[in-house]
């Protein structure tokens, strides 16, 4: 009753113009939020990630689905002028062919980075501060969730350079993947064929171990030099 009360007043104040809580909208962004995540986690962890266990893009693909939600539902009532909205997308553009390749994780991390000063900056006072401050919130509680790896086994891959080409066939995947564990020593889950040269009789490999198995080392060459 008193968690009732508060909210009502709390509904009728305002600090520079801007309301404390809206508490209809809020209760929208929540459910709302609720929605996404569930069906951006079903689409990302278990249509997705089980065929190619790569955690990195696992990250990536519910950040943007995060990030993009957030902007939208908050930035829905804000009128932005075209050049500005192309500008913003311009961004990516330059960092991506202007500069060396950004790792994808990296490069989520600055869509991020740009997303919450964004929606910091030009929030229209239609907007709550309890709006912003659970967006703020679950965007960092998202990104926190998916670093700790709460819900995803991490999987790390290195490029091996393997000389068996004759086991690169998918009908002796088994066979090349225990090969690979017996020289490495890492307790691989899947492989990945990469460039194939029949000239040299050498393939690179990209495999997938888990990362409590790493050993230093940043490429193994598996080719017997005689």
């Amino acid at each position: 009753m008193k968690t009732m009360w508060f909210l009502l007043k709390s509904n009728s104040i305002e600090i520079f113009g801007i309301d404390l809580i809206n508490t209809d909208d809020f209760y929208t962004l929540i459910l709302r939020f609720v929605l996404n995540i569930v069906i951006i986690w079903i689409a990302a962890r278990h249509l997705y990630y089980p065929k190619t266990l790569r955690k990195d893009y696992v990250f990536t693909y519910l950040m943007l689905g995060t990030v993009v939600f957030f902007m939208c539902f908050l930035l829905a009532n804000v009128k932005l002028q075209l050049g500005f909205a192309l500008g913003l997308f311009a961004v990516f553009g330059i960092i991506r062919y202007r500069t060396n390749p950004i790792p994808i994780k990296e490069m989520t991390y600055l869509f991020l980075i740009i997303a919450i000063s964004l929606i910091n900056a030009i929030s229209s006072k239609k907007v709550s501060y309890a709006e912003l401050i659970f967006s703020n919130l679950g965007l960092i509680l998202v990104a926190y969730v998916l670093e700790k790896g709460l819900f995803i086994k991490h999987l790390s891959q290195k490029v091996v350079v393997y000389e068996k080409i004759e086991l690169i066939t998918p009908e002796r995947r088994a066979e090349l993947i225990e090969d690979l564990k017996q020289r490495t020593g890492l307790d691989i889950k899947s492989v990945e064929i990469g460039k194939v040269d029949f000239v040299r009789d050498i393939a690179w490999i990209i495999i997938h171990y888990p990362s409590e198995s790493f050993i230093d080392f940043t490429e193994i060459d598996s080719e017997n030099n005689n």
